[in-house]
């Protein structure tokens, strides 16, 4: 079980057990004011995480948003910084894509990289809040009175 934080302190909270017992990790991501953190994590597998987030009142701030780790969370690098998206509220990576296939999205639109984040590439200006994926390859996106399927290869 994995849960972040935003605001004052940007954290990491992970549980082995259902939440008997946790362990604490501060991120690398933006903070310090209520309206930034980390605000969307996913994990392809045991060992690869990203997380994104910002903040929401500056979304073009492209720097200290985006982190991945390759430790199964123990330890965070920012990545891409200062290029590709800036806040978004939610992260998934594409299900079979080896961990490098990544799309992130938020109320300024939809970005997707295809090598771990290092690079981005904008899908659409339209704002969603979240995005889940079906299958291996679609994706429904949501937001504010709007709802997207998106495919990938």
């Amino acid at each position: 079980t994995w849960i972040i934080s935003g605001g004052m302190k940007s954290r990491l909270f992970y549980s082995p057990d259902k939440g008997k017992t946790w362990e604490v990790f501060d991120t690398p991501l933006v903070q310090g004011e209520s309206t930034k953190g980390a605000y969307s994590l996913d994990f392809y597998d045991e060992q690869n995480g990203i997380m994104i987030g910002g903040d929401y009142t500056a979304p073009d701030g492209n720097t200290g948003n985006k982190a991945i780790t390759s430790d199964g969370g123990k330890t965070w690098k920012l990545i891409s910084e200062g290029k590709g998206p800036g806040y978004k509220s939610s992260i998934r990576y594409v299900p079979g894509g080896g961990a490098r296939e990544i799309v992130a999205i938020g109320f300024t639109g939809i970005f997707y990289s295809v090598d771990k984040g290092q690079t981005w590439k904008e899908l659409s200006e339209e704002g969603f809040y979240t995005i889940r994926f079906l299958n291996d390859t679609v994706a429904y996106a949501a937001g504010k009175n709007r709802l997207a399927k998106l495919t990938f290869r």
